[in-house]
């Protein structure tokens, strides 16, 4: 049964995702959000972040790609939908030209007539860093099979 697998998942972690210029500079035009922070390395660095940093709802933006990988090869479900957060909080800002990866691990299955809500504990790490860009705990639905 699939709530009984989801509830003994070990927690894993995704491949690492490379934010690149190219990566932010595209979120930026989809969203209309230029804030020179973002985009101008040179400006950016005169202020205390030291650098251009990746927006934070890119870094959110990323757990769509990265829950792919957690749940590949899970049977039983017909499609998934993001349900909600409880929480987030974006913990350390992202450079740009960082790699990031998640870290997921199954904190509840709620069963629902044709479908699981799954509740994750995931926490976004940058490649090299000692604090993750954020954590949050988030809700997916999946509509069984």
């Amino acid at each position: 049964m699939l709530a009984d697998e989801l509830r003994s998942l070990a927690p894993r972690e995704t491949r690492w995702f490379a934010m690149d210029t190219a990566r932010v500079r595209a979120f930026a035009d989809a969203t209309e959000d230029w804030q020179f922070i973002h985009l101008d390395e040179e400006r950016a660095a005169q202020t205390p972040m030291g650098g251009a940093v990746v927006h934070g709802f890119l870094t959110l933006s990323m757990l769509s790609a990265m829950s792919y990988e957690v749940t590949e090869g899970l049977a039983g479900f017909a499609s998934s939908v993001n349900y909600g957060f409880d929480r987030i909080r974006f913990v350390s800002p992202v450079r740009v030209g960082s790699n990031i990866r998640g870290r997921f691990s199954v904190a509840g299955v709620d069963e629902r007539e044709g479908a699981l809500d799954v509740h994750w504990d995931v926490a976004v790490e940058i490649e090299g860093a000692d604090r993750p860009a954020l954590v949050a705990s988030w809700i997916t639905r999946f509509f069984l099979e």
